[in-house]
């Protein structure tokens, strides 16, 4: 990575979930992280393990149909227009992920992430309660959302807003994240 290139930003499935968490302040911060994003054009764009795109889908795929029809639209949107870069592990992360010290003690999948974010020079970005407990690791806290739109939240853009809005009918528990 040149020096003059900002650290890579990661998600995980914790804060993609989290713009339809249960918890409002959850769900908000999420979603203003995003729509943050997106407003920010490529300098936007944001990386994601393919595990963490599966754990997504793995949750929604645990509703019913109907459910499923009104969320996947947002987000095959949001990931085609926010241009989420998905990648795989390297070789260096999984030993990463299993040898470094200060990841002892997390499940795997969140030892992987942690090894593939550290090995990329990036920040990891996360709605998880555990992984925001962290310290001394590349994880950033979930800002609460900032300016409003007139509805009293921050808005994707509107066609992006209106997928959004219906996708809520999936509510996620916040202990799921």
């Amino acid at each position: 990575m040149r020096p003059d290139t900002e650290a890579p930003t990661f998600v995980d499935a914790a804060l993609f979930m989290g713009m339809h968490s249960e918890d409002d302040a959850v769900r908000t911060a999420a979603k203003a992280f995003f729509a943050g994003r997106v407003a920010a054009g490529e300098a936007g764009r944001v990386l994601m393990s393919w595990e963490q795109v599966g754990r997504c889908d793995d949750l929604v795929w645990g509703y019913d149909r109907k459910t499923q029809d009104a969320y996947y639209p947002f987000m095959d949107v949001l990931h085609t227009d926010l241009a989420v870069e998905r990648i795989g592990y390297e070789e260096a992360d999984v030993r990463r992920a299993f040898t470094a010290p200060e990841l002892d003690g997390l499940p795997a999948h969140e030892r992987l992430l942690l090894a593939q974010v550290v090995h990329r020079g990036g920040t990891l970005h996360t709605a998880s309660p555990r992984l925001l407990r962290t310290t001394g690791l590349p994880v950033a806290p979930l800002v609460p959302a900032g300016a409003p739109s007139p509805d009293g939240e921050p808005a994707f853009p509107a066609y992006l807003e209106d997928l959004y809005q219906r996708s809520l009918v999936l509510t996620v528990a916040s202990d799921t994240l």
